[in-house]
Order: structure tokens, then C-alpha cells, then sequence
């Protein structure tokens, strides 16, 4: 079981991360980006397991309702840098697909 200290510091670890992919995403650094995103799932699965059971004073409570904050301003950040990059990814492969349909009905030109 966790302390509440142990809470307190696995949400301030998450939000520096996401702070850190919000940077990678604004830098373009997607493989950085993807890095950061599995070292931060492996922190939230430790609060998936653990923080239930954990009761935090209203200081602490207002400490996590901070990191969640910072969390999801930077989630929203890099969903707005990505989404535009995984649309034209998506465009790609989809336009690839249609090539590759194409030349197999109607054989290459």
C-alpha cells in the first residue's frame, strides 16, 4: 500500500513527464514523445494499483487536483501537435492502400 507522500510523488512524476512530452511534442521530437509516454503509463498504472486506498487531506487533495491539472492542460497540448500529424499519417497509409488496391485490380501503369 502507498503513503500519501508516495501518491503526492508519483502525480508530481506524471506531470513532469507530461511536461516533457508537451516539450517533445512542440520540438517534433516524436520518438522522444513515445519514450516519455511509456515511462509515464508505467507510473500511472502504479496509481491505477495502489492510490485507492490512500486518503489525502485537503492540502495533499489540492496538491493531486494541481498535477492533474498541469496533466491534462499538457494532454490537451499534445493532442493539439499530434493530431494534425496522425491525420496526415492517416491520409498517407489510407492513400497507400487505395494505390496498392488500385494497382492490383487494374495491374501497374
Amino acid at each position: 500500500m502507498m503513503t500519501h507522500q508516495e501518491v503526492l510523488s508519483e502525480y508530481a512524476v506524471v506531470a513532469e513527464l507530461t511536461g516533457q512530452m508537451r516539450a517533445a511534442a512542440e520540438a517534433g521530437d516524436w520518438d522522444a514523445l513515445a519514450l516519455l509516454e511509456q515511462r509515464c503509463t508505467a507510473h500511472v498504472d502504479v496509481l491505477k494499483r495502489s492510490e485507492a486506498a490512500v486518503e489525502l487531506n485537503p492540502t495533499e487533495r489540492q496538491a493531486k487536483i494541481d498535477c492533474i491539472r498541469r496533466i491534462l492542460a499538457d494532454d490537451r497540448r499534445i493532442r493539439d501537435l499530434t493530431m494534425p500529424w496522425m491525420a496526415q499519417l492517416s491520409a498517407m497509409i489510407n492513400n497507400n492502400g487505395t494505390q496498392r488496391r488500385l494497382a492490383n485490380a487494374y495491374g501497374s501503369v
